[in-house]
């Protein structure tokens, strides 16, 4: 059981690993120097080279993000039609996938948790087990070699005509 306890672990590490390298960003430069407004009715790539800007596909214009605000309001521009680090992806499609990827990771790092204290709490029963057989075992020896012990003092008594037949002895020399 305990290589499957290790197999499992080698496997969660190994899916934890992969989603974090799928879930990694390439760095993004710094922020140019040029405002977001300027940028609009260029290109998406041209507007996004600054990552304070948000594009909107529709109006062609290039926007500063509204960071006091998780999301981009609809007024500002459609989440379907926004674009926001990289011009391949909509800002919709973008939090969807997020989304999955947070809930896949969190998924893993429960069954990941749930796995090691299973195999932990079958290891310890296993050694629980494997002790108090060994401290019963250990019992019985010492109980053996006592009684052992014991018939050889008895024997040693009788040859030497020492043995004690009855601890109680009758008082009538008084």
């Amino acid at each position: 059981m305990s290589g499957l306890c290790g197999a499992s672990a080698f496997i969660c590490a190994f899916v934890l690993c992969g989603i974090s390298a799928a879930v990694a960003q390439t760095p993004t430069p710094a922020p140019a120097s040029t405002p977001c407004a300027l940028r609009s009715n260029t290109s998406c790539e041209e507007c996004l080279k600054n990552v304070t800007c948000l594009w909107c596909n529709p109006t062609q214009q290039c926007v500063d993000y509204p960071v006091r605000r998780v999301l981009p309001p609809n007024s500002l521009c459609p989440l379907s039609d926004a674009r926001w680090g990289v011009c391949w992806v909509n800002f919709q499609i973008l939090i969807i996938t997020m989304s999955v990827l947070a809930g896949v990771l969190l998924i893993t790092i429960l069954v990941c948790c749930f796995c090691c204290c299973k195999c932990e709490r079958i290891g310890s029963k296993r050694d629980d087990a494997k002790a108090e057989r060994q401290t019963n075992a250990r019992k019985a020896r010492q109980k053996a070699r006592k009684t052992e012990m014991q018939l050889r003092h008895d024997e040693i008594r009788q040859k030497y005509g020492l043995a004690k037949d009855n601890p109680y002895a009758r008082m009538d020399s008084h």
